[in-house]
């Protein structure tokens, strides 16, 4: 079993207002897996991030959810953030409770309820996680088209026209209309065409 530090932001009145966020920590830190769970101001502040790597060296946890903003503001410094405290980056969980929660509702019982859940959820799925690698790999620059009517002719014109080694799928009743367009446009080029029977 995983664990699982738990931090809950703030963003300064953007969460607090709407959100009752040592509700959220409460609700959070009895959940399976969890050793740890605070709140703060601003997590993605410098001392923020610190309390991340503090915990994760203190509790020796091996996976974190932030409940905070949405992931595009914030996921790539808080993947670098547990980096650093040798964590791996893909055992972090986001739970979006700012644009999905504080800035959608009036309700704090509503808001908080809602935060709950997403935390939960994010809990849930660092539970399932798995340490990952970046990797890099080859692209092969070629393209398949199926379909020999109208769209799958034009399409396969256009990307000829890329020099993409291009290989094209039809059923045996569309091969005169290819034939004819083909003709016309002499610059169709596919270096395997594939006949298809039974559709």
């Amino acid at each position: 079993m995983q664990k699982i530090g738990v931090f809950v932001c703030w963003c300064g009145s953007n969460i607090a207002a709407t959100v009752d966020v040592a509700a959220v920590v409460e609700a959070l830190k009895v959940q399976p897996g969890v050793v740890y769970a605070t709140d703060y101001q601003y997590m993605c502040s410098a001392s923020g991030q610190n309390i991340i790597k503090d915990a994760i060296k203190e509790y020796g946890l091996t996976g974190v959810v932030i409940c905070s903003c949405s992931p595009r503001m914030h996921e790539a410094t808080f993947r670098k953030t547990v980096q650093a405290a040798g964590l791996n980056p893909y055992m972090l969980e986001i739970a979006n409770i700012r644009e999905q929660c504080s800035w959608i509702h009036k309700d704090i019982k509503e808001a908080t309820e809602k935060a709950i859940i997403l935390g939960r959820s994010a809990i849930a799925k660092v539970q399932l996680n798995a340490p990952l690698t970046s990797q890099t790999s080859p692209v092969v620059k070629r393209a398949l088209v199926i379909g020999g009517g109208i769209a799958g002719i034009q399409t396969a014109l256009g990307i000829s026209k890329t020099r993409l080694r291009l290989r094209l799928a039809f059923s045996r009743s569309k091969w005169n209309d290819l034939r004819a367009c083909a003709i016309r446009m002499r610059h169709f080029r596919c270096s395997e065409t594939y006949i298809l029977s039974g559709f």
